[in-house]
């Protein structure tokens, strides 16, 4: 079987639009999701960028949970919830799956990750002299790291390969040459017919070769490369042109 085969996992969403209860409230309201009809999937990567607001995570939740996955993040395991926020977004897609299925599955969701850390923590007391969860992220406790140290944890030790990747603004945390260790983590996982699907404001992240990028906008979305995101475009010209763009920026103060 060709690697894009066995790498496809998750092959489209579809929005069932008869069913929307009104798409003048909140999530449908959004540009985005009321001009979504079907969305495909890259079988390695799929981006889903744009400016905050556009309705990004929100997306990324819906499908989360039609997948599984509880809203805050984890595996298909964790069942906490510290505050239900989520939208009925999910009730309202169809998701289209190919005949693979994956062996590993992860939501990792950068607001929420703390909440994510505390239950690993509990779970591990409650079990007692059981196998500890945390083992499976590299043994150290998840609050024992830095921000950006337990969040590569979680990519370098808990994902295995096999696997469909949920990851919204995993570059919260991580540092340019982490963002770049997160591009060959990505890049190995991939070799081990693994699909991802990323929500990110990261040039760097948004870099890997063999993928597709939807940019969320006001008017809807549209399938864009790197250089065509605004992220890139204006990463791009204050790297070229800080001082005069710092002085544009001033000038707007004054």
């Amino acid at each position: 079987m060709r690697q894009s085969q066995q790498g496809l996992y998750l092959r489209s969403v579809k929005l069932l639009r008869e069913t929307v209860p009104s798409f003048d409230s909140y999530p449908f309201d959004l540009s985005a999701i009321r001009s979504l009809d079907e969305l495909e999937f890259h079988p390695k990567v799929t981006y889903i960028v744009g400016e905050n607001g556009m309705g990004k995570s929100t997306l990324m939740e819906a499908i989360a949970i039609g997948l599984g996955f509880n809203p805050e993040g984890g595996t298909i395991n964790f069942n906490f919830s510290t505050e239900a926020t989520h939208s009925e977004l999910h009730q309202h897609l169809r998701l289209v799956r190919s005949v693979n299925k994956p062996r590993d599955g992860f939501f990792f969701r950068a607001e929420s990750y703390y909440n994510l850390a505390t239950n690993i923590d509990q779970m591990d007391r409650e079990l007692g002299s059981g196998p500890r969860i945390i083992d499976s992220y590299g043994g150290k406790s998840l609050h024992q790291q830095s921000h950006g140290e337990s969040f590569f944890a979680t990519f370098l030790h808990r994902f295995n390969g096999n696997g469909l990747y949920m990851m919204d603004e995993p570059e919260a945390a991580l540092s340019p040459f982490r963002q770049m260790a997160m591009l060959a983590r990505i890049n190995q996982l991939v070799g081990k017919h693994s699909q991802f699907i990323i929500a990110t404001h990261s040039p760097i992240l948004m870099a890997y070769p063999d993928a597709v990028i939807y940019n969320l906008t006001a008017e809807g979305i549209e399938r864009t490369a790197l250089e065509e995101t605004d992220h890139y475009m204006l990463m791009k010209r204050f790297v070229n042109n800080r001082e005069r763009m710092l002085d544009e920026l001033f000038l707007e103060e004054d």
